[in-house]
């Protein structure tokens, strides 16, 4: 293209470290790509920009994917190139509970996420997986991950649905103790790009690009050391310290949050989707093949 590709960050995450590192590394410049990194205005919008043009690709959920696809069976978005291949939210409780299971939280005050619909449509679905009723679950279901630490900690929950760095603040402080890690699950999509098909047919070999420069960061973050990682992205959260950034990439590497490869096969997108119709997010099943971009994410 005769100008840079507008790739839209869905909102600025941990989660989100391999694409910082991949811009941190200048991995699409050495692919050829010039890329230009914004920050979507809203989660919400993110998939909308795509339809309206005001982006070329984004990273993000395919969440957002399968939710157009639900409301328009015509609907262009596709995804390709998985990087957050496992869940990165965790269950933080203020007392330790080392033998978690799902039953556990019948009796407990629960604060789940409210920013974006994933992490609760999952968390149901393994409820319902475990046998227990999301409905019976004593839910603070309208408050910001931030607000629902602070009431962790004044003692008004038992436990939060939260990501990082909610989750390393309260474990490093003592404050919480880890109860259960969604990645436990095993392999979802949460995270890929995703454009319109067009755009994909149409600039295929730029999205190749895209991947291959992914491909390699996926290599850099499980060879280098956590503080090379880290020195490297620290830019993009300096509210972090250092250890804290450290110590949550090595959370999300040794529970495999992060993919190790760009392949976005069938399972993990059924898995994700399964959750979204068992929670009443989307109300039909629709093709991997309309949803996946063919060829664009298994380059190996």
């Amino acid at each position: 293209m005769s100008r840079p590709i507008i790739l839209y960050e869905n909102m600025r995450a941990a989660a989100y470290i391999p694409y910082y590192l991949a811009d941190a590394n200048k991995a699409f410049a050495a692919e050829g790509v010039d890329v230009e990194i914004r920050t979507s205005p809203a989660t919400h919008r993110t998939a909308e920009a795509l339809l309206e043009g005001e982006a070329d690709i984004s990273w993000g959920g395919p969440m957002r994917v399968m939710l157009h696809h639900d409301r328009d069976p015509n609907c262009p978005l596709v995804c390709f190139c998985m990087v957050v291949g496992r869940e990165p939210f965790s269950l933080i409780g203020r007392e330790p509970n080392p033998r978690f299971r799902f039953a556990d939280l019948k009796d407990a005050r629960v604060g789940t996420v409210s920013e974006v619909p994933t992490p609760w449509m999952c968390f149901q679905d393994d409820l319902q997986r475990g046998g227990v009723d999301p409905a019976t679950l004593n839910r603070v279901a309208d408050s910001t991950m931030a607000e629902n630490v602070a009431a962790l900690r004044a003692g008004t929950l038992d436990v939060i649905q939260v990501f990082e760095p909610f989750a390393d603040d309260l474990l490093a402080s003592g404050d919480g103790h880890l109860w259960h890690a969604f990645a436990e699950r095993g392999a979802t999509a949460y995270t890929t790009f995703y454009t319109t098909r067009r755009f994909a047919e149409e600039n295929r070999e730029t999205c190749l690009a895209m991947t291959r420069a992914m491909a390699k960061t996926q290599t850099t973050l499980f060879a280098d050391t956590a503080a090379s990682i880290a020195e490297r992205v620290s830019g993009y959260f300096p509210e972090l310290a250092t250890d804290a950034l450290v110590r949550i990439i090595n959370r999300y590497r040794d529970t495999s949050v992060w993919a190790r490869t760009t392949a976005l096969p069938p399972t993990p997108v059924v898995r994700l989707k399964a959750a979204l119709i068992s929670g009443g997010l989307i109300s039909r099943d629709m093709p991997y093949e309309r949803i996946v971009a063919e060829g664009l994410s298994d380059i190996t």
